[in-house]
């Protein structure tokens, strides 16, 4: 099991490292009073595996709870517990920034100028710094890096690929998903529509896929998207995007966009990448 307890100053970035660290499958917990750890520790151990990953948020948000974070973590020693801190820093000067951007308080000091906040905090979180496995400091991190930096630490099964792939076959004259990030037409194609024996079939059927592939221009578009999506998914990562949504259109989203979105998935899924594929409209055996 991975236990990993996130602390830091604040404005260091936990909010943000809390959500990488979730679309990397952590179960997370934000502002847990020191006290709970050991308690939640017993409950994510006791699950027989079904929770495997675990990140808390603990800091001076707690208040005087906070004080009790030594006690705890000798507890979880003691009860044979194996954990690992996470300390997020960042220089005066950056925090100081991202308080105006933000507008917001420090929380040591409602009343009073910021940089006295953050020297209280750095001075009350001095010896939880000491003991840390891992300190990131963000002052010069931008989202995208903070995000790499975190993959490396804690992605340790490397089954999470920065990115997932969700494919969705439509009809446009049911309009577009809205969520979509690249649209395909491909009412280039020519349409089994057209043919009787074909008509009432989808395009999750053999003979429907058979007829699409029976032409050239099908596997030469496929080809094509293939060279296009293996240059633009590694960009896609790189700049933080954590999710993917690919739409291929055909008249009534039965036939063409669906052996197509079916294709496409089978190609992504073989590359190892995390993907899905759903059918919006076949299920409605729509006239096209």
């Amino acid at each position: 099991m991975r236990f990993v307890i996130v602390t830091g100053l604040s404005g260091a970035g936990k909010t943000l490292t809390m959500r990488y660290l979730e679309d990397m499958g952590f179960f997370c917990i934000d502002n847990l009073p020191p006290a709970l750890i050991i308690k939640f520790a017993e409950l994510c151990y006791q699950s027989n595996g079904k929770i495997d990953k675990i990140a808390i948020v603990v800091d001076i948000r707690g208040g005087g709870f906070f004080d009790d974070l030594f006690e705890s973590l000798n507890t979880l020693k003691e009860a044979g517990y194996t954990y690992e801190i996470l300390y997020l820093d960042a220089s005066d000067n950056a925090l100081i920034k991202r308080y105006k951007e933000t507008r917001r308080m420090h929380p040591l000091v409602k009343e009073g100028r910021i940089i006295q906040g953050i020297h209280m905090e750095r001075e009350r979180l001095k010896r939880v710094k000491e003991i840390a496995n891992h300190i990131i400091d963000t002052s010069n991190l931008l989202p995208k890096q903070l995000k790499e930096v975190l993959y490396e630490l804690f992605a340790d099964d490397k089954s999470y690929r920065g990115i997932i792939i969700s494919i969705i076959s439509f009809g446009f004259k049911y309009g577009i998903p809205l969520d979509a990030d690249l649209v395909f037409d491909v009412r280039f194609l020519p349409n089994p529509f057209y043919i009787d024996n074909l008509k009432k079939h989808s395009g999750k059927e053999e003979e429907v896929k058979n007829y699409i592939f029976m032409f050239p221009e099908t596997q030469e578009f496929l080809n094509k998207l293939d060279d296009l999506l293996n240059f633009l998914i590694p960009y896609y990562i790189k700049e933080g995007k954590t999710q993917l949504v690919i739409a291929f259109g055909c008249t009534g989203g039965m036939h063409r966009s669906v052996t197509i979105a079916d294709a496409m998935y089978d190609i992504l899924k073989s590359k190892g990448h995390s993907v899905t594929v759903y059918h919006r409209d076949v299920d409605f055996h729509r006239d096209e």
